[in-house]
């Protein structure tokens, strides 16, 4: 079987489960412009603070949210605990910008918890090791103030090694009252970044051996993502966005866990107007390439400053829901196959059950050829309705009433209706002879 290189957080049920929910939420929310409305905008603090003030998500219902994610096939979440903003879903001792002060009045981060453990999903926390609300957290390029006039003087006296010590203690919080976390996610470091003669930040600000000596004293099984720039101390999972990897994930030409993650339309936190929502084909493909390649994929929504999550995202959901449930067997438990698929398919296997999965992304005219496979395979069927596919194992016979064309050898031929099967992304099993 095609393993990754050992991790030192606990990854076997991780690459397993492959498919889990991402929640961009916050008061950015309110605006409505996504996640990153107050750096676009350059808003301050203080025109900011609105957002704040009349943030009340009376429509939270995260069982509802839990129900939908695993009604999805998805089988872990993460949510935003912070993100750059700064504002806390939860009662955290350490910063007034939190929830429990803001007009909802209420921690937020304790009921999802209990939801989505409740429907089976394991707890992921995200945490932005940025933070444009913090005192000590100094103006740079990314930051709102970049461009204030008076923005050298402002930063006088910024310190960042007390936000540091800021940064640990809301880590320590989130791994301390909530019971135990599988995933700390971190985002995101900028080292190598230079804007007009100023430097980005990595590891060396964030005091990121102390952050993961803390992780690793008190959740050493917990999987920690790549983004705090330690680069002697090999993450337990890559974390490609917004992009779809050509081949498995290599770190020093080391095949690695890997995670992609992806926004359902184009934004991560709620936008009221964007109209870039994927297709029903997008989705399900997204979730099958990743697997085929040896990934996990991490699909995000972004709830509304009312707290639930519209339809649009409603939908997109529903997509996985419908697939997932005729097609799960190519999806848990799979990984890249031993085997090379041809050019609109995608393979997963499952070594455990011996088992090769073609999933069809375009559909083919009554024959499909798969290369190096003849003599390999013992039955063939739908994996939707469990219906058989014939085959045949030589290149230019006829066989079982179908013609094929001349092909290599060692290609089988897979005999397919004309009409494709009524699902997004059609997938025959192949039950493998030992």
């Amino acid at each position: 079987m095609l393993q990754p290189q050992p991790t030192i957080g606990e990854t076997a049920w991780f690459v397993h489960d492959r498919f889990g929910m991402f929640i961009h939420w916050g008061t950015y929310s309110a605006a409505a412009r996504g996640e990153w409305v107050q750096n676009f905008e350059q808003i301050s603090d203080e025109d900011y603070r609105k957002y704040f003030d009349h943030f009340d998500p009376d429509l939270y219902d995260p069982k509802a949210w839990a129900k939908a994610a695993r009604e999805a096939g998805m089988k872990y979440f993460v949510i935003t605990t912070k993100h750059h903003e700064g504002f806390c879903l939860w009662d955290t001792q350490w910063t007034d910008y939190k929830s429990t002060n803001s007009p909802h009045g209420k921690d937020l981060l304790t009921p999802l918890v209990e939801a989505f453990r409740a429907e089976g999903l394991r707890v992921g926390f995200y945490y932005s090791v940025i933070d444009w609300h913090h005192p000590h957290f100094p103006i740079d390029f990314h930051h709102p103030l970049r461009n204030h006039p008076d923005a050298d003087k402002m930063n006088e006296g910024r310190d960042i090694t007390i936000y540091a010590e800021y940064m640990r203690n809301q880590v320590r919080e989130l791994l301390t009252n909530f019971g135990p976390i599988d995933i700390l996610w971190f985002d995101f470091s900028y080292p190598d970044s230079v804007w007009h003669g100023q430097p980005g930040k990595g590891r060396k600000d964030w005091e990121s051996e102390k952050l993961m000596a803390l992780i690793r004293e008190i959740a050493p099984k917990a999987i920690v993502n790549n983004r705090i720039d330690l680069k002697d101390v090999p993450a337990d999972v890559v974390t490609p966005e917004r992009y779809q990897p050509t081949e498995w994930i290599k770190v020093d030409g080391r095949r690695v866990v890997w995670e992609g993650c992806q926004t359902l339309a184009e934004n991560w936190g709620y936008h009221r107007d964007e109209t870039s929502w994927k297709s029903a084909d997008q989705l399900v493909q997204m979730l099958v390439d990743s697997v085929s390649k040896g990934g996990n994929l991490l699909m995000n929504v972004g709830p509304t400053a009312r707290g639930n999550i519209d339809s649009r995202a409603l939908d997109a959901l529903q997509i996985y829901a419908d697939w997932i449930q005729w097609h799960a067997r190519s999806i848990y438990g799979c990984t890249q196959s031993e085997y090379s698929a041809p050019g609109d398919v995608r393979y997963t296997q499952n070594f455990q059950t011996n088992r090769l999965y073609v999933h069809i992304f375009a559909w083919p005219y009554a024959h499909l050829h798969l290369p190096d496979l003849a003599g390999k395979v013992e039955y063939a069927q739908f994996l939707n309705d469990a219906s058989e596919v014939r085959f045949q194992n030589e290149s230019h016979a006829q066989e079982h009433n179908m013609m094929t064309c001349e092909t290599a050898p060692g290609t089988l031929t897979l005999g397919l209706p004309v009409l494709k099967p009524n699902v997004t992304v059609p997938v025959i099993e192949l039950f493998l002879k030992k």
